[in-house]
């Protein structure tokens, strides 16, 4: 645990310490995110965040590799090896798009080169955990899989990622959930606590940290494509890690209703706002007849702020579904389904439903009384922090 701490650190600081350097490069470069209608930030704001976070990757995964109980595990030296190259590969991809706009199906190209570098490197799904058993996959459907695990994580933090600190926080939030399950995991079967998913996972909230100091609001830089990229392919390869590492006999006989399967499920709570988000903008955009890749403003943090949220409310509420999401999942799960439990996940639910909608409410009585009393109608509540 101590050494996965300090990395977690290592990354915290190496891309906290190399954001200021990478913000000069992108002013130098014309890397910036100009004001565009889709757009809520009022400025123009440089990117690159991606690359410090490029750079805080490497660091800690250097430094993981010469500490002496991670680094005598051949298996996570030689997977974070894979990772790094895969990570490496869509950061550049991102960088390029975030100076000259790529077109999107020269982004796609890049996401399944990354994943194939990941592939290369053994980075596998082998198994799927599913009701009453555990599915192995031959080598093709493996790799078909992988593949689409990491083009799908890829653009769900690239869609969520319209907020000063947004997606750092959710990415921060959802893979301590997971480095805490991976481990977790290990201690209660008695197995080997190096694992390619824990190592992945700490960086990655490692580096999220770290680059939040200079992206909550008011943001001095955006992550960009780069950034939002990265995090979706080392979330992607965590959880992709994580089958080709631990004993699948081991989880069939974890009690509860969702220890044995939250392999899949809890990548899925960790990532249900963006995937979410994603998933709606593909329905919405096709039944408006524009392709799913064409942006608008109707994300999810858009309705927030629709709703009457500022930018500071509406990021926390996302950071505040994320937690009980995914750290509801993982209590539910080993806590053998106890039933007060659950309730505590519903009424944590129940309440963040309220506070979501409570701006809206507000307004809609605030109308009411200034029609009833003949006063000037309130217009519908806006954001106070962006115009």
């Amino acid at each position: 645990m101590r050494e996965y701490v300090l990395v977690l650190l290592i990354a915290l600081a190496a891309t906290y310490l190399s954001a200021p350097m990478c913000r000069s490069l992108a002013l130098r470069l014309g890397a910036v995110a100009m004001v565009r209608d889709r757009d809520v930030h009022a400025r123009p704001v440089p990117y690159f965040g991606g690359v410090a976070m490029l750079i805080g990757v490497t660091v800690a995964f250097f430094c993981a590799a010469h500490l002496p109980f991670l680094g005598r595990h051949s298996s996570v030296t030689s997977d974070s090896l894979a990772v790094l190259g895969a990570a490496a590969v869509i950061s550049i991809v991102g960088v390029v798009d975030d100076i000259i706009d790529l077109p999107a199906i020269a982004k796609a190209a890049g996401q399944v080169l990354a994943a194939g570098v990941a592939v290369l490197g053994g980075v596998t799904v082998l198994w799927i955990p599913l009701p009453g058993r555990l599915v192995s996959l031959d080598q093709g459907t493996g790799i078909a899989v992988t593949v689409v695990v990491i083009f799908i994580c890829a653009n769900a933090i690239n869609f969520v990622d319209g907020l000063d600190g947004l997606a750092a926080g959710v990415v921060a939030i959802g893979s301590l959930a997971f480095a805490a399950y991976a481990y977790i995991l290990t201690v209660e079967h008695d197995l080997v606590r190096a694992t390619t998913a824990s190592l992945v996972t700490v960086v990655a909230a490692g580096v999220c940290l770290g680059f939040l100091g200079h992206n909550f609001f008011p943001a001095r830089m955006f992550m960009g494509d780069a950034g939002a990229m990265l995090l979706g392919v080392l979330l992607a390869t965590s959880t992709i890690s994580l089958s080709g590492q631990l004993d699948p006999a081991s989880l069939t006989g974890t009690g509860g209703l969702l220890a044995a399967y939250l392999p899949i499920i809890l990548p899925l709570a960790v990532l249900a706002l963006p995937v979410l988000d994603l998933v709606l903008a593909y329905v919405r955009r096709t039944i408006a007849g524009t392709w799913w890749f064409r942006p608008d403003k109707k994300h999810l943090h858009h309705r927030l702020l629709q709703l009457g949220h500022s930018q500071t409310r509406a990021v926390l509420l996302m950071y505040l579904w994320t937690s009980l999401l995914s750290f509801g999942a993982i209590a539910i799960g080993f806590m053998n389904n106890n039933w007060w439990i659950i309730a505590v996940v519903v009424a944590l639910a129940a309440i963040l439903v309220l506070l979501t909608v409570l701006p809206r409410r507000r307004a809609a009585v605030a109308r009411s009384v200034a029609r009833h009393a003949d006063l000037p109608v309130p217009p519908p509540a806006r954001s106070s922090e962006r115009p």
